[in-house]
């Protein structure tokens, strides 16, 4: 027999766009449950931990929860470049210690948390509208009723899946990854490695997590190669190449994988009584296939509208619009101007990716940092274009094309 619970938002995912949205939820006084599949939280971790300090702090994850990075190195076969700045503005998250922080902080709130407890279907009305989910642990069946179901189970999209609202992401990207000590850390500096022996439709990266430990991984295009980034990871490692040579002796910790979606913003995230966010919703920068920001910020995005939507009573698509039209105004013209310079970045050679690390050291730190982050709009990108006047800056960019559209 199954175990009935009965909430007044039910969250799928306790990854951080799912954390986010329970606590800022729970904040608002309404009852939340928090469903994780694993047996703990980030038991298993799917990615780099790349983000941005201005974010942290706006965010409230404390400085124990990541390393500080002010030195941006790219290396192509036979091109290095390194932009320093004088103050640090990306980090490297410690990710399971971020992301317990973040279910914490929902936990406090109010929100209750099953950790292994794996999502199997929805339930419906009969108007065919989200009602809650069957979920299982290792014990019994569990029914979890909710006038809410945030989506936030990341690039599987399990709710909406089972809903028949989407199908699997076409276009993504698949990363691999060892998290290591290493002999020689420099702990503010990254690496970004591009050209074909790296990877041949994504890039290669060295991430600093402390003094001594580092994250070197591969992250491959699909369907545009069909490389395993493991197999490629492991050869780069083995055979030292790039700036992992400076390493010294590596002794592996341990390894992770995960899929990012890169599909764009191609998916409606509201319906009646449901919420995508995250992954989930496709909420990722294509540049360097970042989104732990995102999921952070529209999580709590959708908590919000969430609780106004209950407390107004009514919960359907268009009293929960106003999530959608949030995140679209704040990044779609971004994230589609960024897709944009990747689309080109994917079919560049060897010898093209040299020439684009001699453009990028023409940038000074602020204006590296909002390219990579897909910070940019039109108008900062023609005051880029006049600061460096070059031809070949106006193409990297897509200026002339008119980003944006």
């Amino acid at each position: 027999m199954s175990k009935e619970f009965y909430y007044d938002i039910v969250v799928v995912g306790a990854g951080p766009a799912g954390s986010s949205a329970a606590y800022q939820a729970s904040q608002n006084g309404v009852k939340v449950a928090l469903l994780e599949k694993e047996e703990s939280i980030a038991e298993t971790v799917r990615t780099s931990g790349v983000t941005w300090i201005k974010n942290i702090k706006e965010f409230g994850i404390p400085d124990d929860c990541f390393n500080p990075i002010k030195n941006y190195s790219f290396c192509s076969p036979n091109n290095e470049v390194t932009i320093s700045d004088s103050i640090a503005q990306a980090a490297v998250l410690d990710v399971r210690k971020t992301y317990r922080w973040l279910a914490q902080q929902a936990k406090e709130k109010g929100t209750d948390i099953f950790i292994k407890t794996i999502v199997k279907d929805v339930i419906k009305n009969k108007k065919g509208d989200i009602i809650g989910v069957v979920a299982a642990n290792s014990k019994e069946e569990l029914l979890f009723f909710g006038k809410i179901i945030i989506d936030a189970s990341g690039f599987g999209s399990v709710v909406c899946k089972s809903m028949g609202l989407v199908t699997q992401w076409e276009r993504f990207g698949a990363g691999a990854e060892y998290e290591v000590k290493a002999e020689n850390v420099d702990p503010e500096t990254w690496w970004l490695m591009v050209g074909q022996k790296y990877s041949p439709a994504g890039y290669a990266w060295i991430f600093p997590v402390s003094k001594d430990i580092v994250r070197i991984g591969v992250g491959v295009g699909k369907p545009e190669s069909s490389i395993d980034p493991t197999e490629r990871l492991k050869d780069l490692i083995e055979s030292k190449q790039g700036p992992i040579s400076r390493l010294g002796k590596i002794t592996p910790i341990e390894f992770h994988y995960g899929l990012i979606p890169n599909d764009g913003l191609s998916r409606k995230t509201v319906y009646n009584n449901l919420i995508m966010v995250g992954d989930s919703a496709g909420q990722a920068n294509p540049l360097v296939l970042e989104g732990i920001r995102y999921a952070i910020k529209f999580g709590r995005i959708a908590g919000n509208v969430a609780a106004a939507a209950l407390k107004s009573g009514k919960t359907d698509e268009n009293a929960l619009l106003p999530y959608e039209e949030h995140w679209r105004q704040e990044i779609e013209s971004k994230i589609k101007s960024a897709g944009r310079v990747q689309d080109r970045w994917i079919g560049l050679t060897d010898e093209q990716w040299d020439k684009e690390l001699d453009i990028i050291k023409e940038l000074r730190p602020d204006e590296f940092l909002d390219f990579i982050k897909a910070d940019f709009g039109l108008s900062n990108m023609l005051k880029l274009a006049t600061h460096h006047p070059k031809l070949a800056v106006r193409q990297l960019f897509g200026l002339v094309k008119g980003l944006g559209k």
